[in-house]
């Protein structure tokens, strides 16, 4: 069974230039490493070969993972979803009636979150309190922390 991954076409793009670097670059970089640590002579107790080619694993973990994104990866259209309500890919401008603090959030796939981008995944607490609704309500994100207090100011 295959779970698509909805992406932007931006994220997309992001991807496949991070895929091809670490596919590229990335594997060239560590076989050099590798044959650096390699020509210092006896492999059993080599520390400095061991820690290349753990990282070398990790590297291609980090390509695999990628790959696998890519390959369930279906572009979000937005054309079709209401413009008053909060969808994916929405961004929403929001007070936290809890400390009166404004927040601009867009509304992600989990694979595009980034708090510090603003971008929040639609499967968080918040993200799912915040999907479907409309300019000027009211809602409640039950986070760890407790229940915090939304109102929408503004969607876009």
């Amino acid at each position: 069974m295959t779970n698509f991954v909805y992406l932007s076409k931006e994220r997309i793009r992001e991807l496949e230039k991070e895929l091809s670097e670490m596919k590229n670059g990335g594997r060239k970089s560590m076989a050099e490493r590798i044959a650096e640590a390699r020509s210092h002579g006896d492999l059993s107790e080599n520390a400095e070969y061991d820690a290349a080619k753990e990282e070398q694993g990790l590297l291609e973990l980090r390509i695999s993972k990628m790959e696998d994104v890519l390959s369930r990866a279906s572009v979000i259209d937005i054309t079709n979803m209401p413009k008053d309500q909060a969808h994916i890919l929405s961004t929403l401008t929001v007070k936290n009636l809890n400390n009166s603090k404004t927040y601009k959030y867009t509304l992600v796939s989990p694979e595009e979150a980034d708090i510090d981008k603003g971008k929040i995944s639609i499967t968080s607490p918040v993200g799912q309190a915040l999907m479907g609704t409309k300019a000027k309500q009211v809602v409640q994100a039950k986070v760890p922390a407790g229940l915090i207090k939304f109102e929408i100011l503004k969607l876009e």
